[in-house]
């Protein structure tokens, strides 16, 4: 490894430790504090924090390979992620951050799940817990196999240094610093992948020449690889159901825990608007760099002869080839910066589960606040633990595994934190039905071979779109037919709403 590209990656690792250390010397020792940061993010904490966890390593590896393969039609993916962002900020953001607060304080959720609907039996609680500890400790584990194998292709260290070395960071400051030290993490990576996505694509432009230059070698190169409806990889035409497959992935911000909880732990609605200009604007500049790095990075490699036997690793090559050490450790860190920002913000939500859904709920009721925060700390390095064993199998698919993931979440739980916060009929036993309902639709369409060949219907239409239209039909369906009979129910809406109409008045 190069001296320069050495201290860019320390700079880094000891600059995401130091923020974890003045998290825990900061924090509130209670579990509101370690899990939820007392509610007091900023706008732009609370924009970028979410934004970093979202973008986890496919924004600097998955998008610009794509678009070097399939050019500009692969932007249909993006247009769909940017207009779901947007509206979670608008529906769900502002909505939710009151409702658990009405709701008991509610801090995890499933926490919000049971506290909204009241519901005694904790089948809510333990289904939903279920699902986002088995879920995200998978999806952890194949973010640290990313961080495995990035050591392994690009620093020279073996894959199994690697996950140790990506998850010790990641736990480090996790473990201590709680939610505020993962939401501070997170800020700065999201400022680290900004100025990367930004400055790669236009060296490769200044390299090229200029834009003009740079969309003429694309068309010699590939006329297709400048149209929307054709894939310049195949030459087929993209059909309208491939462009709503493609930009159904926006469905799937609805229910993503470790994104809405940032939303549970803004300091107030009033800094909503703000979080959401900063938000959208970070993701769709990042977005836009991206896919430029990709296309136009095949633009630049035609020129000096060169090819990619893995075009997802075009960020990197062009960091090495065009970038002095130094700057290129800095690139080199972006990509590190996407993968455990989001390993951390996964991380942290399956502690909380376990700690708050599991512990505090079933086996220690009268649980102190610091002991919480204790078992919490556990609960990271135990899942740490699970998921570096997990990602030594490297033969697994990591971009499969996030698709399916993304599609679980957003299907079981995206249509069950809409309904909740918009219609006060809703039952509890329709909450239920709708997160089983779309987390089995979703599975039976990814793995059950029920397309010609005996291939998976997924390959046609991504599943979170039958996933979310099951699960909205039997919540609508069940709540008509076994109508919501508990008063304090509705009670706890109406509040709810009241309070929202209140707080949204101020904006």
């Amino acid at each position: 490894m190069e001296t320069g590209t050495l201290i860019s990656l320390s700079i880094y690792f000891i600059a995401m430790i130091g923020i974890g250390v003045f998290a825990f010397r900061s924090n509130e020792e209670t579990s509101s504090g370690y899990l939820l940061g007392g509610r007091k993010l900023s706008a732009p904490v609370t924009a970028l924090s979410a934004g970093a966890s979202d973008m986890s390593g496919w924004m600097l590896l998955g998008v610009p390979g794509a678009m070097y393969v399939s050019g500009a039609s692969s932007l249909w993916i993006a247009f769909g992620l940017v207009l779901g962002a947007w509206l979670n900020y608008i529906f769900v953001a502002p909505r939710l951050r009151v409702f658990t607060e009405v709701a008991s304080d509610a801090i995890t959720l499933p926490d919000y799940f049971e506290n909204r609907f009241f519901d005694d039996t904790r089948a809510l609680r333990i289904i939903a817990s279920v699902v986002i500890i088995i879920f995200f400790t998978l999806y952890t584990s194949s973010g640290i196999a990313a961080g495995g194998k990035l050591f392994e292709s690009s620093f020279g260290f073996n894959y199994e240094a690697g996950l140790y070395i990506t998850a010790g960071v990641v736990v480090c400051y996790t473990l201590f610093g709680g939610f505020m030290a993962v939401s501070l993490t997170d800020f700065v990576q999201g400022i680290i992948m900004f100025i990367a996505l930004i400055l790669v694509p236009t060296v490769v432009i200044f390299e090229l020449g200029g834009i003009n230059n740079t969309i003429s070698s694309l068309s010699e190169i590939n006329p297709n690889l400048v149209s929307l409806f054709t894939d310049a990889g195949t030459g087929a035409t993209v059909t309208l159901i491939g462009v709503i497959s493609l930009m159904s992935w926006g469905l799937g911000y609805f229910g993503q825990p470790h994104i809405i909880v940032r939303f549970m732990a803004i300091s107030s609605i009033k800094q909503m608007p703000a979080a959401r200009r900063i938000g959208m604007s970070w993701m769709i500049v990042s977005l836009f760099g991206a896919a430029s790095t990709g296309l136009f990075g095949l633009a630049y490699m035609t020129s000096i002869g060169q090819s990619l036997d893995d075009p997802e690793t075009i960020f990197i090559t062009l960091s090495q080839i065009l970038f002095n050490p130094l700057i290129g450790g800095f690139l080199l860190a972006a990509i590190l910066a996407a993968i455990m920002s989001t390993i951390s913000s996964q991380l942290l939500v399956t502690s909380s589960s376990l700690t708050r859904d599991v512990y505090a709920a079933f086996i220690e009721k009268d649980c102190s606040e610091k002991k919480q925060v204790v078992i919490g700390r556990i609960c990271v390095a135990l899942v740490a633990m699970v998921a570096i064993a997990l990602a030594y199998d490297r033969n697994s698919s990591i971009l499969s595994l996030v698709s399916n993931a993304w599609a679980g979440f957003g299907a079981a739980f995206g249509p069950l934190v809409l309904f909740s916060l918009m219609w006060k009929n809703m039952s509890r036993i329709a909450a239920i039905a709708g997160i089983v309902s779309g987390a089995v639709t979703t599975l039976v369409w990814i793995y059950a071979p029920l397309a010609e060949n005996g291939a998976s219907l997924n390959d046609s239409l991504y599943a979170i779109i039958p996933g979310f239209i099951v699960s909205s039909l039997f919540i609508i369906v069940v709540s008509k037919l076994a109508p919501e009979k508990n008063e304090k129910v509705i009670t706890l809406f109406s509040v709810f709403a009241d309070k929202y109409q209140q707080e949204k008045s101020k904006i």
